[in-house]
């Protein structure tokens, strides 16, 4: 059983290394942003896919492809536009011939959803109908065209965003939608430091190499470890509190019931739980803690805790209630 054990922790202790050094390698590239790229990577460890916000230039794209590269994982990128269809993401079937019979026969061509990180850029952009094609794939791992269902190669990983500053010709995502992404990531501007940092080194001819630290292997075998790692029934119980305090119907809390229009779901209280549990690994820690639930907290509930107009005319955000009730119930 020790023996069992010490094997166990020293796997963990070599694959938390290599996280540590896949960290190296994206900021070769992506300077600044530890908490975004720390956010990711919680996310892709808790089987997950991310939201992430933010304005134009602040290095999404090449974060993704970054991390895709140090893992040595497929990449593609798809650019919603308005005129985007299903057909484009999910792939179409091609009439083919035979060459030896003649024969005509259909096959199904792959699209590029077909990849183990899809980079979703700008899915607001696009209409509903196109934005519900990712749905199956997100939450079954598989696609399916003229009643044929494909499974998707793991690990997969959707990463989606939005641009907060566009807002003519977008079609929202719907909150049921939303509810599909583990974690809403808001991404901001640099430091001041930062960004003198990356004009000097963006400008300059030296060129930054990536190199693999990670296989899809190593992170299947962390996604697995991350269920494994236990957390207490007092934060089990914290988490619940938390997510029933959110809905207006539910809740003795006055400030919840004058600003929030809707509340989390069950399925709040399981990202936060598993994404604290991918926290905790990700630092070389086999149990979650008080603090890992606080940090994952907002991610989590950002797009699942939907504030009234009222709140929205006052300017009173989700991550304000949720930073309100952690408060609440923590010193309760």
């Amino acid at each position: 059983m020790n023996n069992t054990l010490s094997e166990l922790q020293q796997e963990v202790t070599t694959l938390t290394g290599k996280l540590k050094d896949l960290k190296k390698e994206i900021a070769k590239v992506i300077i600044g942003q530890e908490e975004t790229v720390e956010q990711l990577l919680i996310t892709f460890l808790a089987g997950g896919h991310a939201l992430l916000e933010g304005v134009p230039g602040l290095a999404k794209t090449l974060m993704i492809r970054t991390l895709s590269q140090a893992i040595d994982l497929d990449f593609k990128r798809i650019q919603f536009t308005p005129d985007l269809m299903p057909s484009d993401i999910i792939g179409t079937e091609i009439l083919e011939e035979d060459q030896a019979t003649g024969k005509k026969f259909f096959e199904f061509k792959k699209g590029p959803i077909f990849a183990n990180i899809i980079l979703a850029d700008e899915i607001n952009r696009t209409p509903p109908k196109t934005q519900a094609a990712l749905l199956e794939a997100m939450q079954e791992f598989e696609v399916t065209y003229s009643g044929k269902t494909y499974s998707l190669e793991r690990p997969f990983f959707i990463l989606a965003t939005q641009n907060p500053i566009e807002q003519s010709g977008t079609f929202p995502l719907p909150e049921a939608q939303q509810d599909r992404f583990l974690f809403y990531i808001k991404i901001g501007y640099p430091t001041a430091a930062e960004e003198t940092h990356i004009l000097k080194s963006t400008t300059s001819g030296v060129k930054q190499t990536v190199h693999p630290v990670l296989t899809g292997a190593n992170i299947l075998r962390l996604q697995q470890l991350v269920r494994e790692v236990p957390i207490s029934d007092n934060l089990i119980e914290f988490v619940s509190t938390i997510v029933r305090a959110t809905r207006p119907d539910n809740t003795t809390n006055e400030y919840v019931k004058q600003w929030v229009g809707w509340g989390a779901g069950p399925r709040a209280g399981q990202a936060m739980i598993l994404t604290a549990k991918a926290r905790a690994l990700s630092q070389g820690r086999m149990a979650v803690t008080l603090d890992d639930i606080k940090n994952v907290a907002l991610p989590v509930l950002r797009h699942r805790v939907i504030v009234n107009f009222k709140a929205e005319a006052e300017g009173i955000t989700s991550d304000q209630v949720t930073t309100h009730l952690l408060r609440e119930i923590n010193l309760a």
